[in-house]
């Protein structure tokens, strides 16, 4: 983490280890083309059938965010757990059945003092196995790019006005590298079992643009 300034954001900057990707707001044509052509050729030469290519994209569909709340969740109940989420994500949520993948994931905890954001400015890197798919305005270019200029007015426009004595800080993710806020705990929220809890902890929270709220 670099230094940062009083109420200001700082921005890691990192190397992306793969090519840009077309944005969201344009065709896709060349590499819809591309991967329709793979694909046709991978089932006419009995590599994948049909029925598993449809599962494996029933799979990757059917991930959600379900993994990283109940992550948070626990974290909030269980001091130890969230000691091992902060030092070792990937242990910590191959405790509850939720495997990371190859990149590495860091975990960054929003406080009184400090909100952080997460954005991936040349595409749209997502921890996906723990966030399920990443929503439409995360991959925008007008997310990407404004994200990092102006994240408290980004922010305010989700509804979430931080205050002038916490510092926003903004990470980039990369292929290899993907950011999760764990987000405060809201007040009122002493007693709730894991599972109550985990039900208010949104995508959104564990990207940074909005707070867990316990009504």
């Amino acid at each position: 983490m670099s230094t940062h300034h009083h109420h200001d954001h700082d921005h890691d900057h990192h190397d992306h280890a793969h090519p840009t990707q077309p944005d969201i707001d344009g065709p896709l044509t060349y590499h819809q083309k591309l991967e329709i052509a793979i694909r046709e050729l991978m089932i006419e030469k009995g590599i994948l059938s049909a029925d598993e290519v449809r599962r494996t994209v029933e799979a990757m569909d059917a991930r959600s965010p379900a993994g990283g709340a109940k992550v948070v969740a626990r974290a909030w109940n269980d001091p130890a757990y969230k000691q091992l989420l902060m030092s070792d994500p990937s242990k910590a949520l191959n405790q509850v059945g939720v495997e990371v993948g190859l990149y590495k994931l860091v975990v960054v905890e929003n406080t009184d003092k400090v909100h952080n954001l997460v954005v991936c400015t040349l595409c749209s890197c997502y921890p996906r196995a723990v966030l399920g798919l990443p929503p439409d305005w995360y991959k925008s270019r007008a997310y990407r790019s404004r994200a990092v200029r102006e994240p408290r007015q980004v922010m305010a426009e989700f509804g979430l006005e931080v205050p002038d004595d916490t510092t926003v800080r903004v990470h980039d993710s990369t292929a290899d590298m993907r950011y999760l806020v764990l987000p405060k705990r809201p007040k009122g929220t002493e007693g709730w079992s894991e599972e109550k809890l985990a039900a208010i902890v949104t995508r959104d929270t564990m990207i940074g643009v909005a707070e867990a709220r316990a009504s």
